[in-house]
């Protein structure tokens, strides 16, 4: 039985030999197409922040009721979600 084994594996096993690692087809576009995503979160979320804290003053102004820092909290959750998803993603991967 040992006999088979070893003759198997020197004809059979010994041919599939150790393949070199290759990107896939289209990965340099995926990967840049991440990094747009990348900064575009980044960019929306700049912009929210940027428009909550001005809507926050307005309405501390002209005194009516503050539903802006609910804005501002959403959008630095938010920030805080797509921040942790790249280092999610990495682990997973």
């Amino acid at each position: 039985m040992s006999m088979i084994l070893c003759a198997l594996h020197d004809t059979v096993l010994a041919q599939v030999g150790n393949p070199t690692p290759e990107a896939p087809p289209l990965a340099d576009k995926f990967m840049q197409m991440g990094r747009y995503f990348t900064w575009l979160v980044q960019l929306s979320g700049l912009t929210a922040i940027t428009y909550g804290g001005g809507r926050f003053a307005w309405e501390k102004w002209n005194g009516g009721a503050l539903q802006s820092p609910k804005m501002i909290a959403g959008a630095m959750a938010g920030g805080a979600v797509a921040t942790s998803a790249g280092t999610i993603m990495n682990s997973v991967i």
